[in-house]
């Protein structure tokens, strides 16, 4: 009788890929650890105790197939468990590296909950796709029969992508604007190289490219192209634009120079590993070497700065939140991961001013100590000041990393009857993820707020779908018209 593959998680302990050492991974904006050489990929997968019912694929938002893959792989089927993993997301090797598994999958693995480790979901998710791509079996986009129908797509971020992919498969024409001149929105400016190298989003829009997806990238929509235009040009539109406008502080000294927003920041270092000339890095304005950093803030774009800063030779870099650890909305890995490379965090710690020196530029940010009172709406408990506590800390690059909220769209497209909620984000019918334009769909963190890159995965495949039934039924129409 054939020994049982899985199960293995009594007498296999859990190894992650061996990350390199902090101060060498330090010096560059390599990702700090390689995938798995497959038999490792293959005894970590065989840890899954393979659930009746799997937490990790209940708590995925793509659901993934996530024990099939992992059986596949430990049996060494690495080509059927690319196939599976492939079924249900577009981007399996993007979320392998980006997704806080710590809070979706792998925290809700059950043989982490016996206090065994959980199985190393994320990992194996890198090492199945960039095994195919390596061996050839990632297909080319392939388009279906054409309808005569076009899509425009504004965004080229997760979301606009995977409904774009959807969509040129069900055999649309299907045309992608962007503002930005490279595609991948956050993935490609967002996201630093550490945690995902940028010729992992390259090739994925390549395929979508090869596959007849047009893309017009510095096309701001609004300006130089209207909206209205796009209506007139597209049978639909799904807005895709993600949330950009950036979360400020209002205390004194705030405008000082060298207190900088958190996006500006990483888009200008992704923009120097891409060989771009960027004058406000190369004077110095959005370059942390020598400086000494505060970054303000404790989610993931926080974690990506002060990493970031540690790559650029900071001579000390700080990370300022104003809850403690445990309620901090970023990764723990990475906070973690960051630690390691020589971070400092003050928790329970918030900006009270800011100081400058006779230049104006910023020298200095006085802070207080805070503390976690009451509840508030959402159950989060409110941090509030620690009478007397203030404290002094050296700065000369502050960045500010409060999170994102979503540009004015209705003035921006000029366009005052397209909805929007209190927060600023689109408003939709759910029912059928469409504004309150006829033909005019929305997905991603434009609707939802700022969010995670699995969300935005799931909205595009969603939305294609509620776009696919829109475009079905006006081609029906059609024809009865005719």
């Amino acid at each position: 009788m054939a020994e049982q593959p899985m199960l293995k998680f009594v007498d296999r302990a859990q190894a992650y890929p061996a990350k390199r050492p902090a101060g060498l991974r330090a010096e560059d904006f390599r990702e700090i650890a390689d995938r798995y050489a497959a038999p490792d990929a293959a005894a970590q997968s065989a840890r899954c105790s393979q659930c009746g019912v799997p937490y990790c694929a209940v708590h995925c938002p793509l659901h993934n197939y996530i024990p099939d893959w992992l059986r596949l792989t430990a049996e060494g089927r690495l080509r059927e468990a690319y196939e599976l993993s492939n079924a249900t997301s577009t981007m399996p090797e993007i979320c392998g590296r980006i997704c806080p598994q710590d809070r979706l999958c792998e925290g809700n693995c059950v043989i982490e909950f016996s206090g065994h480790g959980a199985v190393t979901i994320g990992s194996v998710e890198k090492f199945i796709t960039d095994t195919a791509w390596d061996e050839g079996w990632v297909e080319p986009l392939r388009p279906g029969r054409p309808t005569g129908q076009s899509v425009g797509v504004i965004g080229a971020g997760p979301a606009g992508l995977t409904a774009a992919e959807y969509l040129r498969a069900a055999g649309h024409a299907v045309h992608v604007y962007d503002r930005h001149d490279r595609a991948g929105g956050l993935l490609t400016y967002g996201i630093p190289g550490f945690k995902l190298e940028k010729e992992v989003v390259a090739r994925r829009v390549a395929r979508l490219e090869e596959g007849g997806i047009a893309f017009h990238l510095g096309a701001h929509v609004g300006q130089a192209l209207p909206f209205a235009e796009l209506r007139a040009r597209h049978d639909a539109l799904l807005v895709a634009t993600g949330v950009y406008k950036p979360r400020d502080i209002t205390a004194p000294g705030a405008g000082a120079n060298g207190i900088v927003e958190a996006l500006d920041y990483l888009v200008a270092s992704n923009r120097k590993g891409f060989g771009d000339r960027v004058p406000a890095f190369d004077n110095g304005a959005l370059d942390a070497a020598g400086r000494h950093v505060v970054v303000i803030g404790g989610g993931d774009t926080a974690m990506d700065c002060v990493r970031t800063a540690i790559r650029q030779g900071a001579a000390s870099v700080k990370c300022l939140y104003r809850r403690d650890r445990a309620n901090m909305p970023g990764s723990q890995r990475e906070v973690a991961h960051a630690e390691e490379e020589g971070v400092e965090f003050l928790w329970l710690s918030a900006p009270e001013t800011f100081e400058a020196a006779e230049n104006g530029w910023v020298s200095g940010v006085r802070a207080t100590r805070m503390r976690l009172g009451a509840a508030d709406a959402s159950g989060r408990r409110t941090p509030e000041p620690e009478p007397d506590s203030g404290f002094q800390l050296d700065a000369d690059l502050v960045i500010k990393a409060l999170g994102f909220d979503p540009e004015d769209l209705p003035a921006m497209f000029a366009t005052p009857e397209l909805g929007v909620t209190r927060w600023g984000t689109l408003r939709i019918d759910h029912q059928t993820m469409m504004t309150s334009l006829d033909g005019v769909f929305a997905a991603g963190d434009i609707v939802r707020g700022a969010s995670l890159v699995v969300w935005a995965i799931r909205d595009g495949r969603d939305v294609a779908e509620k776009m696919q039934a829109y475009l079905n039924a006006s081609a029906t129409k059609g024809r009865k018209a005719a």
